[in-house]
């Protein structure tokens, strides 16, 4: 008998790590005493990511290089805005290059990196902080709930 492999929709007990190709960690949960829970299709992975999951055998550590196409996609210049500083809360220290979140009106979160801060305007980049990048995803199977 063949042992289970990743389907759609599977809960899972996991470890991963992303890296731009070659860099350091950008996230990983390999040093965690605990395995992250993840359901495939319920938003916690990028749906670009979950694919390279499916028909993985739950115990076995694979690294897949990824193009940006394949991962985060290119960035998207309509995605870079200038927004008026009162947008923001007036006793938030802005930095260049700092990642804010900011309240959807549907109540989600939405990330953006500070780009430029001017006297009354900030330039927010709110594409993937991955975007353009060819990354490396290591992923460890730890097992299918």
């Amino acid at each position: 008998m063949s042992a289970r492999t990743v389907a759609a929709g599977d809960t899972l007990e996991l470890r991963y790590a992303l890296r731009p190709r070659g860099g350091d960690d950008i996230v990983s949960n390999f040093e965690d005493t605990e395995a992250e829970t993840v359901t495939l299709g319920d938003g916690t992975l990028a749906p670009m990511l979950e694919q390279w999951l499916i028909d993985l055998v739950p115990g076995e550590r694979h690294v897949f290089l990824l193009d940006p196409w394949q991962a985060f996609g290119a960035s998207q210049p309509e995605l870079i805005q200038t927004m008026p500083r009162t947008d923001l809360p007036p006793d938030m220290e802005l930095m260049v290059d700092q990642l804010v979140e900011f309240a959807m009106p549907n109540g989600q979160t939405l990330a953006g990196r500070i780009l430029e801060i001017g006297d009354d305007a900030v330039k927010v980049d709110f594409n993937h902080p991955l975007a353009d990048l060819s990354i490396e995803f290591e992923v460890e199977i730890v097992r299918i709930l």
